[in-house]
């Protein structure tokens, strides 16, 4: 046995160890981890920083934190926002484009598009300091879309009748039961074409341009980069190594230093842009709202 004991020792000995000293060796084990693996230039402190919008828009309140952060950080001097999003409902579009809008008044953003910026997502993007397009990217769709169904010859089939009791002529506009009344469509339509003008107002401003002009650069056209940039939608098409560059050079740092993504929310980006590849397989992805 002693024998045995002896020729095992190199091997029972570290185990032994490591079972009496667990924390400690879990400690200076993670400690080495990081030594390791920390890169120098990762150590120094973060001045420009990228915020991405990804996908359908329709709670941004993660987003707006980041854009409220970074508005509030001395230390970040420019953003780029970078967008591949068919866009999303109205209200929280409108939102993200006021957000930016502020946060631009402080310091310098760059938009860049790097698969679509289409409606709510380009309308996000219109009071950035620059708007750039990847070449392979899409543009545009500034228009507004309300949809609803028919149901009623559905129900009827399947012996099932509504009953409604309501106060106010067009508390029922929009209901799939039935066809919708001429009244209620033309109060649907008010609302549809409010927000549409909207939408070209603040593009027309945020982006320099005439709103007379509007059935050239709205009108839900689908523009490729070039065509955009024709257009006024965007000022240059390029890549994102360009975008950034652009920011570089806009905000004057010398040694850029980009604040790290946090690992959920790259493993989310990754989840969101599998979405996204999907939706551009469909052109009626683009219409946003």
């Amino acid at each position: 046995m002693n024998f045995l004991s002896k020729l095992f020792l190199p091997i029972t000995a570290p185990i032994r160890f490591i079972q009496h000293n667990f924390k400690t060796v879990l400690f200076l084990t993670i400690l080495f981890y990081i030594a390791q693996s920390t890169n120098p230039k990762d150590m120094q402190q973060p001045n420009l920083e990228v915020i991405e919008l990804n996908g359908p828009i329709m709670i941004v309140d993660e987003i707006l934190e980041k854009i409220e952060k970074a508005k509030n950080d001395p230390k970040i001097k420019g953003v780029l926002l970078k967008v591949n999003s068919p866009g999303g409902a109205v209200a929280p579009s409108v939102e993200l484009a006021y957000a930016i809008k502020q946060l631009n008044e402080v310091k310098p953003v760059v938009a860049y598009a790097s698969g679509i910026m289409a409606s709510g997502s380009y309308y996000a993007s219109i009071w950035s300091s620059h708007i750039v397009a990847n070449p392979g990217s899409m543009i545009g769709s500034i228009g507004v879309i309300m949809q609803s169904f028919d149901a009623s010859k559905l129900l009827d089939t399947i012996g099932v009748k509504t009953q409604t009791v309501k106060m106010g002529e067009y508390k029922e506009a929009g209901t799939p039961t039935r066809r919708w009344t001429k009244q209620e469509r033309e109060e649907l339509e008010k609302i549809t074409k409010g927000t549409y003008d909207l939408f070209v107002k603040d593009v027309a401003n945020g982006r320099g341009l005439d709103i007379k002009d509007q059935k050239q650069f709205a009108n839900a056209h689908i523009f490729t980069a070039s065509q955009a940039k024709q257009v006024g939608l965007v000022d240059y098409v390029d890549t994102i190594g360009f975008a950034k560059l652009l920011l570089q050079k806009i905000t004057k740092v010398e040694k850029p230093v980009w604040a790290k993504p946090n690992k959920m929310d790259k493993l989310m980006a990754k989840m969101l842009n599998s979405t996204i590849s999907n939706i551009t397989t469909n052109l009626n992805g683009l219409m946003a709202y």
